[in-house]
């Protein structure tokens, strides 16, 4: 299991478990990232947002949130 922001650009994953408080944890899920979701990670570097495409969209996190999102990586 490993945090979102260490995923690698063009890396798929699997969400296993989000952490953090209410207001995140609605946030995240409103925008499609719920367990179990498949993403691809398009574009990771450091101190600039994470952009990852899941349910035929692109997500853009800042590394902050991104360290609350664990995954499994796929492939």
């Amino acid at each position: 299991m490993l945090k979102l922001n260490n995923v690698k650009a063009g890396q798929k994953a699997i969400v296993v478990k989000i952490q953090g408080d209410k207001r995140f944890l609605s946030r995240i899920t409103s925008i499609g990232l719920t367990l179990g979701c498949k993403i691809e990670v398009l574009y990771n570097e450091s101190k600039l947002p994470l952009l990852l495409y899941g349910r035929d969209t692109v997500v853009a996190l800042n590394q902050k949130e991104s360290k609350n999102v664990f995954v499994e990586v796929i492939a």
